[in-house]
């Protein structure tokens, strides 16, 4: 039943030795409770969170691989339900032809809906479309006494929105059923434009609004006037376009040496790729799969940072505090030459559907570190610029995030406590991000 492994996180710098279940029907998720021995239990997903959302050392890790059915679809009015390890892939593939897509994604498809559920995850369309658990209609959740619960925003609200954004520490989903969204084409016209500094950056943001998905890529190692400079996109669903397939990518075949990311090279690639894109926008169509997961068409992407792995920051600060926010924690980068090709801002809504759910209203700006000397103390210095402004770090990026920051930036969190405390009374359900924030505080 268990197989002893030891697993990461896709940043590769947090991992954790486990006893490994594959339960195939909802009565072997009963049994895992049944024969835990005391051990805790943590589902995992694809293991795409890149910190250790998805580990648990010393304990049991339910992975989900195999409770991957497709239960119901209402052709309708685009019901369906699911069990926790169905991907974003699989969905795309099988109901984007059929004109229905996943109203709210994270940036890869290959994460589960399970997973999607316990990160509250959001996508390029947050601002108009809100986090993934709003669209949410009910679920089953089993918790360790082997109950079986029917929750949803009216039915245990205060366990739906502890479930919703509480990393798998209320219990192991075993059904979820939410309202996918229509779509007249399998693509989406996309819209490229350079930007010089990150004054235009956040008009162009702002002037967006219209517009169903919108982001923005950063250079976060340019300083001085073109501090901020970057590329804008902007895009809205597209009829037609029924031939067009998604494009192929290559695979990172090797770890790339530690030495290969470094400000010159990272600065450099910046360089390139900015001047790449036109001052004036380039305007073509783009399948919602290479869009939405652009990341998805390189295989193992990760493995660019080396062995040694890499981290990211996301956060998210209020509008009011947002140019401030944001200019300073670039300033602080830039400073500090930390090496990052990868450094994406949006903007968010108010909508978050989970106690310790990420998104607020403001911007949110995501950046990824090679693991190196000195990341952590960044991080640190960061994470005081996001709690001075009122803004909060994404748990499903985390590996670096203090406890007392972590209790300031989520106010919510002793509701979360309370819900989780009579969901799992004994403290059956545990991780490793759990036991290192303190998150139930047993």
């Amino acid at each position: 039943m268990y197989r002893e492994m030891t697993l990461s996180g896709w940043g590769r710098v947090r991992s954790g030795n486990a006893l490994v279940a594959r339960p195939e029907r909802v009565r072997d998720v009963y049994r895992l409770f049944e024969t835990a021995g005391g051990r805790q239990i943590c589902a995992r997903g694809a293991g795409r969170s890149y910190g250790d959302c998805g580990l648990n050392s010393g304990g049991i890790l339910a992975h989900t691989e195999r409770l991957a059915r497709i239960l119901s679809f209402n052709e309708q009015s685009g019901e369906i339900a699911c069990e926790p390890g169905v991907t974003f892939e699989r969905l795309l593939r099988v109901f984007v032809p059929l004109g229905w897509l996943v109203p709210v994604s994270p940036g890869t498809a290959f994460a589960t809906i399970g997973g999607a559920v316990g990160n509250d995850v959001h996508g390029k369309n947050h601002e108009h479309t809100g986090s993934f658990g709003q669209h949410i209609l009910e679920m089953d959740v089993m918790t360790p006494d082997g109950s079986t619960h029917t929750i949803g925003p009216r039915r245990r609200p205060e366990w739906f929105r502890a479930t919703v954004g509480g990393i798998g520490l209320t219990g192991v989903l075993t059904r979820i059923v939410f309202r996918m969204m229509r779509v007249p084409g399998p693509c989406v016209l996309v819209t490229r434009k350079r930007v010089d500094d990150l004054d235009s950056l956040f008009s162009g943001l702002e002037n967006a609004g219209g517009a169903a998905y919108s982001v923005a890529w950063i250079d976060a190692l340019a300083r001085g006037k073109f501090r901020g400079r970057g590329i804008l996109e902007t895009a809205d669903p597209l009829a037609g376009a029924h031939g067009m397939a998604r494009k192929p990518g290559p695979a990172i075949a090797m770890d790339f040496p530690n030495f290969a990311l470094n400000r010159l090279s990272v600065a450099a690639f910046n360089a390139v790729y900015f001047h790449k894109a036109s001052p004036i926008g380039r305007t073509a169509p783009c399948h919602y799969g290479d869009f939405l997961y652009p990341l998805d068409r390189i295989g193992n992407w990760n493995r660019i940072y080396g062995r040694r792995g890499f981290h990211q920051f996301q956060c998210v600060v209020p509008y009011t505090e947002g140019f401030r926010a944001i200019s300073s924690l670039l300033e602080e980068i830039a400073a500090r030459g930390a090496a990052s090709f990868l450094a994406v801002l949006k903007r968010m809504g108010p909508q978050r559907a989970g106690y310790l759910s990420f998104p607020m209203d403001g911007y949110t700006l995501a950046v990824d570190f090679p693991n190196q000397a000195g990341t952590a103390a960044l991080h640190s210095r960061l994470a005081r610029v996001v709690t001075d402004h009122g803004g909060r770090n994404y748990l499903a990026k985390d590996a670096l995030l203090s406890r007392g920051d972590f209790e300031r930036m989520y106010p919510e969190l002793h509701s979360f406590r309370d819900a989780a405390a009579q969901m799992d009374p004994d403290g059956q359900m545990g991780s490793d991000i759990d036991r290192r924030l303190g998150i139930r505080q047993r």
